[in-house]
């Protein structure tokens, strides 16, 4: 079992996605690839990254979908 990625994209959108998937005890784990204290000269905003277990994917899938039709 291992982790999968679920969403990519805008910081403010993975954070709604993941308060919507913990209030049904789903675990996340986002990973924010932000290099800005790297290079600060450098001002891209960088897509964060949702991830679930394997197990969870079809508890998580219905939460998903309804998300994605929201937007």
């Amino acid at each position: 079992m291992g982790l999968i990625k679920i969403f990519s994209g805008e910081e403010i959108l993975a954070v709604t996605l993941k308060e919507r998937l913990e209030e049904t005890n789903i675990n996340v784990v986002i990973r924010a690839n932000n290099q800005a204290n790297v290079l600060p000269s450098i001002q891209t905003a960088k897509a964060v990254e949702l991830f679930i277990q394997e197990v969870d994917f079809g508890k998580a899938n219905p939460v998903i979908e309804e998300f994605r039709l929201s937007l």
